[in-house]
């Protein structure tokens, strides 16, 4: 006489939503369990099944696994977290650009009648690293990577944050002492919302925009990386100012779906 032993474990993975699609579900988060998810297009294919609400069709316009941006073939594993991002219904610029860059265009740009606060973050060349005399800096990028991602971290800051008007844009090539390398400008109803979005965006524009920075010194040279490895990044977000007020905001969206 024999009998099947065999033990299924099943997989689980978490997907939050957000925004429009937090309201076309109803839900801010939903856990799949399957015995195999491969990528994040059978996870999605499986939300879809579960969520009757969405299309079947259904194609987020920005996804992050883990907070890395992601496609449907990017690989998944048990335990991890599908973040789906909508449009931003306001505006999104950003850009990468060799030419000076404009910062009261770019203030301008996010200025709305229903914007009260407007926080700037202008990024300026120092004369000093490590006590030594900086003269110049280069920035190199894959400027279409970069702009991609650029734009990317934008929405993902956007949806995060609950506003609808930003800007940035970073300067490539040579730059000389005090000019300006990275415009960031955030406008939102409220202050508290404008100051923390703008460090969270500049926080991961420096961490994954794929921008590279050359320091010149008076005797030689260096390359500085610029993004770091995903668990530093991940623990920078974890303790960062802004770390509490998210999770609020993700305690409250869960609290208004039940």
């Amino acid at each position: 006489m024999s009998s099947d032993t065999s033990i299924i474990i099943l997989m689980k993975v978490t997907v939050r939503l957000f925004a429009s699609y937090r309201d076309l579900a109803g839900k801010s988060r939903i856990e799949l369990n399957h015995a195999q998810l491969d990528d994040v297009g059978q996870a999605i294919a499986l939300l879809v099944e579960k969520l009757p609400v969405l299309p079947k069709n259904f194609k987020p316009h920005l996804i992050a696994v883990n907070e890395e941006f992601a496609s449907f073939d990017y690989k998944i594993k048990d335990g991890d977290e599908i973040a789906l991002y909508p449009p931003v219904s306001g505006g999104v610029d950003a850009k990468i650009t060799n030419e000076p860059i404009d910062t009261a265009n770019l203030v301008e740009s996010v200025r709305q009648d229903a914007n009260g606060a407007i926080a700037i973050f202008e990024g300026t060349t120092r004369n000093e690293t490590n006590g030594r005399k900086v003269v110049a800096l280069e920035y190199e990028s894959h400027e279409p990577m970069a702009n991609k991602v650029l734009n990317q971290v934008l929405t993902e800051t956007a949806n995060l944050f609950g506003i609808s008007d930003l800007s940035a844009t970073h300067r490539i090539g040579k730059l000389n002492i005090g000019e300006v390398s990275l415009v960031v400008a955030i406008a939102s109803p409220h202050r508290l919302e404008a100051f923390l979005a703008i460090q969270y965006a500049v926080d991961r524009i420096k961490h994954i925009v794929p921008i590279w920075k050359r320091e010149f010194f008076e005797d030689g040279d260096v390359w500085v990386g610029v993004a770091c490895d995903p668990i530093t990044h991940a623990a920078h977000l974890a303790e960062a100012p802004y770390a509490n007020f998210l999770e609020s905001r993700e305690l409250s969206d869960m609290a208004l779906v039940k």
